[in-house]
């Protein structure tokens, strides 16, 4: 998995780079076709805002969040692409086993 992580009005300093590095390693864990990772970390006002395009497979995930800190927002941002992942996964799965709901 190729992790890019920029910043829109903040500076992504190591420390940032690391958190966001690891917690989406957790994804991994999840699915594990997963091609590249683009992160935009952006600052406007008293908001902070975490977005990530993921490439997979068969598909491409977006998700984004909004938070007064940081760390929350990438927390935030990383619940809703691993929500995504697992339910593209069952999909994934059911259409091998022939399961239509």
């Amino acid at each position: 998995m190729q992790v890019n992580i920029s910043g829109h009005h903040v500076e992504v300093t190591d420390a940032l780079n690391d958190y966001v590095a690891q917690k989406l390693e957790k994804l991994e864990r999840h699915f594990d076709q997963i091609g590249n990772v683009q992160v935009t970390l952006s600052v406007e006002k008293q908001r902070q805002k975490a977005e990530a395009s993921v490439n997979i497979k068969g598909a491409q995930l977006h998700a984004d969040a909004i938070h007064d800190d940081l760390y929350a927002a990438i927390d935030l941002m990383n619940d809703k692409l691993d929500r995504q992942l697992l339910k593209h996964k069952e999909k994934k799965v059911d259409r091998l086993h022939g399961n239509a709901r």
